[in-house]
């Protein structure tokens, strides 16, 4: 980590803070800040501190570790694009029929040697690592005003199963319980939550469980890497780097790499369970408190000049905006084995990756995004995807929004739209029950023939729409495609579908509605396309009458049946925020304040 941060330096991507600033919400502000910088860098936080607890830590934080594509290049140790490129190449061989085919084929199998980890054999880096006494000496973060606590949101998650012949590396946010514990926030559909669920089959009371922190930080990104159930994230940093990563054992009999900065071993007690939460998470919401297992910590180590990384989540654009663009481009190839008409695929930072993609494919048939868009829900994490939106290949660039949504809105048809249902992430909040719901694909590859519209300017179809429900006002977008979208905030009384029914007696004046609360501003599409993907469940929230879409995409309530407890948005404190601008540690930079509703 410290090699990393040399980097980071000469690639003139960190800033060092030098004064004291606060674990408790501070440090990460200012980091959620600096990520929706264009030019945001890595942060350096030289002397975490502790003010309610009168404490200084020892341990220097480092924040937005890949700030942007250099950075994750330099933790590559290439273009990521190259690894894709690579991998493409690795799912076309066949069978070589010349001599300088079966040389190229040998060579490609002789790169791969350095792909398995390396197990050290003796305990060999922890001599130069000392014995911490608990938790409490580690700057861990809050990060939210609404968090229960404490949550160490970059650490390695190392575990293994029952008989020891398979290795996972998950990403998991860990709760600060107490001391020596921690609350461990594994999903219901991860390889960690199997494991689990081995040792707790065969009677066992205990499960060993390690967790790095810092290090190479390319084992971070290997962690939250979508890979196969049962390959180890590790063969992936081999790949890549073309070394082996190297494991020294744990006293629990885990492997961890050698040079981590922060080691925490302990055991998943069986039998315990605690409420985790609630915990601002990457939706941009906060998660629920739920009962999860409890992890009792038998062993802390630490590097002597060890650096503490972290991360913040919430709202986009932040750290994960660049991580998961590096998992876009190196796991395209591998997804295209499955689904071989898929050209390319985006997951737009606001859409929080597994709310929104858009595709690209090579549409033969009739219906053939349809029969893509089952396959994408039958493919590893791609089924926890809630909305895709495909065109065919002479679409513009997937990045290229100003072009692409006219596009796909001169393709729009309600029949082409396809309902279905699910897994959804566990952190979704939408879905009337957790772990799945509802999820909408919209076929936009090919012309439709629609009814031409008669579009009015927003103040004479706020008038119109003002005689016959109430709301507080309204923006069209994109009203020169043929399908233009209508977004309308309101102080919603009544359920979404009988102000849509109302408002079909002006139904040549629009196509697609989307229903927002009040609290909207109508200015910041952004935001509103964020809030819009989170805020439905497909089964439930989109109406369709009359060849016109309606959706509603407000908070929901018992209005609708839906009993879950509706989740607060994650929004900077703003006295903190305040503060750090009075001690000119923070730059007040009211525009970006704005568009990104820090507050």
């Amino acid at each position: 980590m410290k090699e990393f941060i040399e980097i980071l330096k000469k690639n003139d991507l960190l800033k060092v803070f030098e004064e004291p600033v606060d674990v408790d919400l501070e440090i990460a502000h200012l980091a959620y800040i600096e990520a929706k910088k264009p030019n945001g860098k890595a942060l350096l936080f030289k002397n975490p501190v502790d003010k309610k607890l009168n404490k200084k830590y020892k341990f220097p934080v480092l924040m937005n570790t890949f700030c942007n594509e250099l950075a994750l290049n330099l933790a590559f140790g290439r273009d990521f694009n190259e690894v894709a490129d690579e991998i493409s190449k690795l799912t076309k061989m066949h069978i070589p029929t010349n001599f300088k085919a079966k040389m190229d084929f040998f060579m490609t199998l002789l790169s791969l040697k350095n792909v398995p980890p390396k197990r050290l054999k003796a305990n060999k880096a922890l001599y130069d690592y000392e014995i911490l006494s608990s938790l409490e000496e580690l700057p861990v973060l809050k990060t939210w005003e609404d968090d229960v606590g404490k949550f160490i949101t970059m650490g390695q998650v190392y575990t293994q199963n029952l008989d020891k012949t398979q290795n996972n590396l998950g990403m998991y946010r860990l709760q600060i319980s107490d001391k020596n514990e921690l609350l461990m926030h594994w999903q219901i559909h991860k390889d960690g939550a199997n494991f689990y669920h081995e040792y707790k089959n065969a009677g066992l009371k205990k499960m060993p469980v390690s967790i790095a922190i810092g290090g190479d930080p390319l084992y971070i990104w290997c962690g939250q890497a979508p890979l196969p159930k049962g390959i180890f994230e590790l063969l992936l940093y081999g790949f890549i780097k073309k070394t082996p990563a190297k494991l020294t054992p744990c006293e629990n009999g885990i492997f961890v790499p050698y040079n981590s900065d922060i080691v925490i071993e302990g055991y998943v007690d069986l039998e315990e369970f605690k409420i985790e939460g609630p915990f601002g998470d990457h939706t941009g919401f906060y998660t629920p408190a739920e009962l999860f297992p409890v992890m009792k910590v038998e062993k802390i180590y630490a590097k002597k000049d060890a650096i503490y990384q972290a991360t913040v989540v919430g709202k986009p654009p932040l750290e994960d905006k660049i991580m998961g663009l590096g998992t876009e481009r190196v796991f395209l190839p591998l997804l295209q084995t499955s689904v071989p008409d898929l050209l390319d695929y985006k997951m737009p930072e606001n859409g929080v990756f597994h709310n929104l993609i858009l595709a690209k494919i090579d549409a033969k048939y009739p219906a053939h995004a349809q029969q893509i868009m089952h396959a994408f829900w039958g493919v590893g994490q791609m089924s926890f995807v809630k909305h895709a939106i495909f065109v065919d290949s002479k679409a513009p660039n997937l990045d290229d929004y100003n072009a692409l949504i006219p596009y796909i809105l001169n393709r729009f048809s309600v029949n082409k739209i396809l309902i279905s249902e699910g897994i959804c992430d566990q952190l979704d909040h939408a879905s009337p029950n957790a772990c799945f719901g509802g999820k909408a694909g919209l076929d936009a590859c090919e012309e439709n023939e629609t009814e031409e519209l008669e579009i009015l300017e927003d103040e004479k179809l706020l008038e119109l729409f003002k005689s016959k429900i109430e709301l507080i006002n309204l923006k069209q977008f994109y009203k020169e495609s043929k399908s233009p979208i209508v977004c309308i905030l309101l102080d919603k009384k009544e359920r979404i579908l009988g102000l849509f029914e109302k408002l079909l007696d002006f139904k040549k004046h629009f196509r697609i509605l989307v229903f927002l609360d009040a609290n909207n501003k109508l200015e910041n599409p952004y935001m509103l396309v964020w809030r819009v993907v989170n805020n439905i469940d497909a089964k439930r929230d989109i109406f369709i009458k009359q060849d016109k879409l309606c959706i509603d995409a407000t908070a929901k309530s018992r209005l609708e049946n839906y009993e879950r407890v509706w989740p607060k948005q994650t929004d900077c404190t703003k006295s903190v925020i305040e503060d750090l601008i009075l001690r000119n540690i923070l730059e007040k930079n009211s525009e970006l304040f704005e568009k990104f509703e820090i507050f």
